[in-house]
């Protein structure tokens, strides 16, 4: 419960700020490097990149690098 309210915190403080967007990616650092190494087995994976979304697998190696570097901050 701690967590939904940091993150209710979190977008609710952004948006005071006079924040515009905001996207979420439900999906773990470690699920996207495992469909980097074995993409035959996360044919369905998609992910939201910059107001659009994706197969994870039908991105470029340097967009799906930045996208597991976004998804893998811990500690919110």
């Amino acid at each position: 419960m701690d967590k939904d309210l940091n993150i209710i915190t979190l977008v609710c403080g952004y948006f005071r700020l006079n924040g515009h967007h905001v996207q979420f990616n439900v999906v773990d650092a470690d699920t996207l490097r495992d469909a980097q190494k074995h993409p035959e087995k996360h044919r369905d994976l998609i992910v939201r990149v910059a107001g659009y979304s994706d197969y994870f697998n039908d991105l470029g190696r340097d967009l799906q690098d930045e996208i597991i570097r976004r998804t893998a901050h811990e500690g919110m």
